[in-house]
C-alpha cells in the first residue's frame, strides 16, 4: 500500500510531464467527495507551492440521489473552506437537460452535464486544465468496457493523462488532466486515512443498472478469482501497449495526411489511390482522423463504423455511402472519399443559382470584376504576349478535376482565352440538361454529362461546377477544361489578343 509521499510523487511526476500547461497556472479540481477526488485535491494542495498551482474546487449535484447528493455538496464546500480554497458548487436538473439533448442513457447524461459544468467553471476562473481523480482501477475498467464493446486499438488505450475536452464540442482552451492514473483506489483511500481526511461514499457506484458498476463489482472480481488474479495489471499493460502503438500510428497519419487529404469548411476529401497504398492499420487511422476533423472527437465512432468505412475503399461503387454518428455521411465518388455532414453538400463550390451576365472589357488593358453567387470573377483583356495579370494558382486546363488539396486553398483558377472568340457578353451558370461541350484538344462536341463522366467529376459536384458560356457555347468548365474553340492563339499577330479570366471563392 502506498505511503503518503508515494501518491504525491505520482501526482508530481504527472505535473512535470504536463509542464507549462499546469505549472504556475490555475487548475480546477473536480471533487465528488469520494476518496479518489479528495486524495487528488489534498495531493495537489501539498504540491501547489513547489509547482505554483492555484486550485479551484468544483462540484456538481446532478439532483439524482436526493439528500445524499445534498450532503456530498455540503461536504465538498466544507472541505474547500477548511483548506482555504475557492469553490464552485451547482445543482442542475437532469430531467431538463435530458429533454433538451434527447439522451436516453443516464450515464451519458450525467457525463455531459458534469463536463459542461466543469468547462464553464474553468473558463470563468481562467483555468486551462481540469484535474480529475481517475485511478489505475478506473483505467482497467475502461479498457475492459472497450474490449466488451469491440473497440479497436484507440479504444484499448483507455484514458489519457492529458486529453482534449470531450464535451461540449468546440472547447479548445481547456484540457482534462488525470494525475492519478498510476495510483490505485486502495492507495487513495490509504492516503486519506493517513492524512486523517474524511471522504464520502457514493451509493450510485453500487447500482447494477450501470454497466461500469457491474464490470467493477462483478466481472473484474470474477475474472480475478477464476482466471487471473492480476487481471487489472494485465489490462493496464494492454492499455500502455495500445497507447504506444497508437502514438506511432498517429505520427504516420501526420506524415501522410497532407498528400492524401483535403479539408474545406466541414468537408474532408480523401484520395483513394493514396489510401489504397497505405497499410490497413493506417487506413483506419486516416478515416478516424477525417471523422475527428469534422466532429472534434471520435467518441461515438465505433470499430464497426470504421469497418464499414474501410469497405468503401475496397471496391464500392461510385455513389455508395455509409451513414455515421453525428449525422455524417461518407460517400465514394470516383477517385475520392468525401466525408461531411448529411445536410452539407459534398462539394467545396458555393451554390450558383440562376444565370449571371458578365460584360467583357471592351478594350485592351481594361479589367472588370463581378461577385456572383459566392464567386468572384475577374476579366482582363491583354495583348497575347502579355503574362497573366492574375496570380497563378491553378490552370484553366485541369483534366482530372481539383484534387483534395485544391479544396483547402480556397480554389482559384485562371483561364486564358481568345479575346475575339469570346465575344462581348458572357454568362455564368451551372449545368443544364442537354448541354454540349467541345473540350480542348477534341475535334467534336460531346454531351457535358459524358464529359463529367470521362473526367470523373464527382456526382455531388456536377450541379455546382460553374460554366462560363458565350454565344458560341460553353467556353470553360471551371476547374476542368476550356473549349477548343475558345483557346488563345500562340503568336502575337493582330487580332490574337487574349482574355484572362480568374474564378475564385468570394471572400
Amino acid at each position: 500500500m502506498a505511503a503518503v509521499p508515494d501518491v504525491d510523487r505520482q501526482a508530481a511526476a504527472a505535473i512535470r510531464r504536463v509542464g507549462e500547461a499546469a505549472t504556475g497556472n490555475t487548475l480546477v479540481v473536480a471533487v465528488s467527495g469520494g476518496p479518489d477526488s479528495v486524495a487528488l485535491l489534498r495531493s495537489l494542495l501539498r504540491l501547489s507551492g513547489p509547482f505554483g498551482l492555484t486550485l479551484h474546487v468544483a462540484h456538481l449535484d446532478h439532483d439524482f440521489r436526493g439528500e445524499e447528493a445534498v450532503e456530498d455538496a455540503r461536504f465538498v464546500a466544507a472541505l474547500a473552506e477548511d483548506l482555504g480554497l475557492p469553490y464552485t458548487i451547482e445543482k442542475q436538473d437532469p430531467t431538463e437537460y435530458q429533454a433538451g439533448r434527447k439522451i436516453t442513457s443516464f450515464e451519458q447524461l450525467a457525463r455531459e452535464m458534469r463536463y459542461s459544468f466543469l468547462s464553464a467553471t474553468a473558463r470563468r476562473v481562467g483555468a486551462v486544465m481540469v484535474a480529475l481523480g481517475h485511478t489505475s482501477d478506473d483505467q482497467a475498467e475502461t479498457v475492459l468496457l472497450h474490449v466488451l464493446r469491440g473497440a479497436g486499438l484507440h479504444g484499448l488505450r483507455g484514458m489519457s493523462e492529458v486529453a482534449p475536452w470531450p464535451w461540449p464540442r468546440g472547447v479548445r482552451d481547456v484540457s482534462l488532466f488525470r494525475p492519478l492514473l498510476s495510483v490505485t483506489k486502495a492507495d487513495t483511500a490509504a492516503y486519506c486515512h493517513k492524512l486523517g481526511q474524511a471522504y464520502r461514499m457514493d451509493s450510485g457506484n453500487l447500482l447494477p443498472r450501470f454497466t461500469r458498476n457491474r464490470v467493477r463489482g462483478e466481472l473484474l472480481p470474477h475474472l480475478a478469482a477464476e482466471y487471473n488474479p492480476r487481471v487489472r495489471e494485465s489490462l493496464l499493460r494492454l492499455s500502455r501497449t495500445a497507447a504506444l502503438e497508437t502514438d506511432f500510428v498517429e505520427s504516420e497519419v501526420d506524415r501522410h495526411w497532407p498528400s492524401l487529404a483535403g479539408q474545406s469548411d466541414g468537408l474532408v476529401s480523401l484520395d483513394l489511390t493514396a489510401l489504397e497504398a497505405l497499410h490497413p492499420a493506417l487506413r483506419s487511422a486516416v478515416l478516424r482522423r477525417a471523422y475527428a476533423v469534422i466532429v472534434g472527437d471520435t467518441r461515438r465512432l465505433r470499430e464497426s463504423h470504421v469497418t464499414e468505412m474501410l469497405r468503401m475503399i475496397e471496391g464500392a461503387d461510385s455513389g455508395a455511402n455509409v451513414q455515421l454518428p453525428e449525422g455524417l455521411v461518407l460517400v465514394r465518388d470516383y477517385g475520392y472519399l468525401r466525408l461531411a455532414k448529411e445536410d452539407r453538400p459534398l462539394c467545396p463550390f458555393p451554390a450558383l443559382e440562376g444565370e449571371y451576365v458578365l460584360e467583357v472589357p471592351p478594350r485592351i488593358g481594361e479589367e472588370k470584376e463581378y461577385f456572383v453567387g459566392g464567386w468572384k470573377v475577374r476579366l482582363r483583356a491583354e495583348e497575347s504576349l502579355t503574362p497573366s495579370p492574375f496570380p497563378e494558382q491553378g490552370s484553366g486546363v485541369f483534366p482530372g478535376g481539383p484534387p483534395p488539396a485544391a479544396e483547402a486553398d480556397g480554389f482559384r483558377r485562371t483561364g486564358k482565352f481568345s479575346f475575339a472568340a469570346m465575344g462581348i457578353r458572357l454568362s455564368l451558370r451551372t449545368w443544364h440538361g442537354g448541354d454540349r461541350f467541345r473540350p480542348l484538344g477534341m475535334e467534336g462536341e460531346k454531351k457535358l454529362q459524358d464529359f463529367y463522366t470521362d473526367t470523373k467529376a464527382p456526382r455531388a459536384w456536377r450541379g455546382r461546377i460553374p460554366l462560363l458560356v458565350s454565344e458560341r457555347g460553353i467556353a470553360w468548365v471551371v476547374g476542368y477544361r476550356i473549349a477548343e474553340w475558345a483557346k488563345a492563339l500562340p503568336d502575337g499577330r493582330a487580332g490574337n489578343e487574349v482574355l484572362w479570366i480568374e474564378m475564385s471563392f468570394a471572400g
